[in-house]
């Protein structure tokens, strides 16, 4: 089984890579994807890049070119729900893209033509990741549910709020986790994700965002990674 590593920032890629002791760089639609092995597993590990049309060239090209069985999305999300907090990690049991709107066409959230404006991730790698997550961060509080997307940081306390009131089964909101979804799901290709919260989308998200994503939320990725692959 061939397991693609998608990361969408510098960090988290390198604390995956640091892992992998056979990577080999093969070029592929502008990026570098990793191709070599994590306990023993078979592994492409790569930087998505940040937006949903970045993510969604990558999962193609993944399941295109490197024909992966299954597809696990790491990094990190801004906090929406009232018990998730800086810190936690959040499972995602589907997506939607918070700013999709084809109405009066198509109701608003719902991706024209496909009759759903979520997208399910795997149940079964789903599960298996959580597993992994709460085996490699014990203590660290872990989460499951709707996670939203689209193309822009949320980092103002009155557009959190708003997606809030319009979404409040919403757990988190990120940039890339939905595009991912629709291609998979496209392709048949089961994909599971997992968010580090890094801030709480409101107008303190901004504040040492990077410095939280190579202090803390690296080292949760590769930790979970690791934990997952190292499953029977």
């Amino acid at each position: 089984m061939r397991t693609a590593i998608v990361a969408a920032m510098h960090e988290e890629l390198a604390a995956v890579l640091a892992l992998m002791p056979d990577e080999a760089r093969q070029s592929a639609a502008g990026r570098d994807f990793w191709v070599g092995h994590l306990h023993g597993r078979e592994v492409v590990a790569v930087l998505c890049r940040i937006g949903k049309v970045a993510a969604a060239t990558t999962a193609a090209v993944l399941a295109e070119r490197f024909q992966v069985d299954r597809l696990v999305f790491t990094g990190v999300a801004g906090g929406l729900a009232a018990g998730v907090h800086v810190g936690d990690v959040v499972l995602a049991d589907s997506f939607l893209q918070h700013d999709l709107d084809a109405s009066p066409l198509f109701p608003k959230y719902e991706v024209p033509l496909y009759g759903s404006s979520r997208f399910a991730t795997d149940r079964e790698l789903t599960c298996r990741l959580e597993s992994a997550a709460r085996i490699a961060l014990p203590g660290v509080a872990v989460h499951r549910g709707l996670v939203v997307s689209g193309d822009r940081f949320v980092a103002t306390t009155s557009e959190s709020r708003a997606l809030q009131a319009a979404l409040p089964q919403a757990l988190a909101v990120e940039m890339e986790g939905a595009a991912i979804a629709q291609v998979c799901h496209d392709y048949g290709l089961p994909f599971a994700a997992v968010r580090t919260i890094s801030d709480r989308a409101d107008d303190d998200a901004h504040t040492d965002f990077a410095r939280f994503v190579s202090e803390v939320a690296s080292r949760h990725s590769a930790a979970i990674v690791r934990a997952l692959l190292a499953q029977p």
